[in-house]
Parts: structure tokens; C-alpha cells; sequence
């Protein structure tokens, strides 16, 4: 039976990661909340929450685990050729809300999965100093971006869109310049993605996984805001 977690008590653990199923993979416990406390203990312990409207908060932990290395990033001629002509302009935790808003009505297309208690979990998180975006733009239009939570030396991706051709390239590309620049050691990509292979993204086991956190990843998380300037 799957455990189910005491939506009244933020402090309480998750199951042992061996605990989670291989059949849906990673599926590790159902229930309790989305306070930034509870997102922040799951995240440390390398578990995220992925549900839909109809169904309870589930918490997974796949494994394998797909990460990239920011200073490992691979970037095509073609995009290199994108970059270079600078079409585009990036920046950082201008429009949280737009991002995560326009993700979500991309995930609606595809199946719901950023319900409007993940936004505003998000939002919450974001709030704290946790969850940031990437903002990108053209002719000062907003035409793509992504976001996700930064612990440590970690930085946890959730979700991306582009409204134009190279878009989210885009600005994952200016996203590992600077994570490189302020020292993070991964990016967390969860699943297996044919497009972040490309990028330079790899599996590895949840057990190394898990060791990595245990490097790179403080296990008592202090709120506090990205220290670089936007």
C-alpha cells in the first residue's frame, strides 16, 4: 500500500527512497502538503511532487535520475548561431508569476500537471528565495522561459516553455552560464528528455543521486534569496 503523509505535519520524513514503486517508476508516497517547508524537505531528499487535478499530491523519486553538469552544458553549432545573433534578451526573476503561468498553460495541452495549487506553492516558494525563473525575451515580448528551486549547489528544474523557435534554448543556455558562474555543481532534469540529452544531460542511479545531495545539497535548508544580481 502506498504510505500516505499527514497533511498537518510538515516535519514528518518520507519513506525510505528504496520504499518507492518500480511500476509507476518512482512513485514514493501520496498526501500531505505543498508548504514551501514540506517542498523543501522533499527536495533535499531528491523527491518532487507531480499530480494532476483529479488525483491527491503524489511524491516521486525516479530512479534512474537524469542531471546535467552546468559547466558540461552542449550547445549545437545551430544554437551557438542563435546565440551569437542576440535576438534574444534573458533575464532572471523579472516575471516568476508569467513564467510559471505560461508553463502551466502549456502543461494543459499536454495534460495537466502545474494544477493552481502548484502555482501557488510555486509562488510561495519563489516568495522565500527558492524558486526562480528564467525570463526570455524578444522585441519585449515574453517568448519563452523555465523555472525551478536552487538548494545548495543544486538547482531543481520543473518546467519550461518557448513561444518562438529556440526560446527555451535560449534561455537554458543562459541559465547554466550563470549557474557556472555562481559555482552550482548540477542541475536536477527528473526524467529521461531526448532534448536535455542533447543539451549534455545524463542518468545516473538514485542511489548516487542521493550521494550527490548528500555533497552538494545543505541538509538544513535556511531561507534565503539567490545572492546574485539580476
Amino acid at each position: 500500500m502506498l504510505p500516505w503523509l499527514n497533511a498537518d505535519d510538515d516535519t514528518e520524513d518520507f519513506p525510505d527512497l528504496d520504499n518507492a514503486l518500480t511500476d509507476p517508476n518512482g512513485l514514493l508516497a501520496a498526501g500531505g502538503s505543498l508548504s514551501p517547508e514540506r517542498l523543501l524537505k522533499a527536495y533535499r531528499a531528491g523527491i518532487f511532487p507531480w499530480f494532476e487535478d483529479d488525483q491527491p499530491i503524489l511524491w516521486w523519486s525516479p530512479d534512474p535520475r537524469m542531471v546535467l553538469r552546468p559547466a558540461e552544458i552542449h550547445l549545437s553549432k545551430s544554437l551557438q548561431k542563435v546565440l551569437k545573433k542576440a535576438e534574444f534578451n534573458c533575464t532572471y526573476d523579472r516575471d516568476f508569476s508569467a513564467v510559471i503561468q505560461a508553463c502551466a498553460q502549456r502543461s494543459d495541452e499536454e495534460g495537466t500537471w502545474i494544477t493552481g495549487s502548484m502555482k501557488k506553492a510555486y509562488q510561495a516558494l519563489h516568495a522565500i528565495g527558492y524558486a526562480h525563473s528564467i525570463e526570455v525575451w524578444k522585441n519585449n515580448q515574453l517568448v519563452g522561459g523555465l523555472y525551478g528551486v536552487a538548494i545548495g549547489q543544486f538547482y531543481f528544474g520543473e518546467s519550461m516553455f518557448s513561444r518562438c523557435s529556440n526560446a527555451s534554448k535560449v534561455g537554458f543556455a543562459f541559465l547554466m552560464e550563470n549557474l557556472q558562474e555562481w559555482q552550482y555543481q548540477y542541475v536536477d532534469c527528473q526524467l529521461q528528455s531526448n532534448h536535455l540529452e542533447t543539451l549534455g544531460a545524463y542518468e545516473i542511479s538514485r542511489n548516487d543521486f542521493s550521494t550527490l545531495l548528500d555533497k552538494y545539497c545543505p541538509r538544513k535548508v535556511s531561507i534565503d534569496a539567490w545572492v546574485c544580481d539580476k
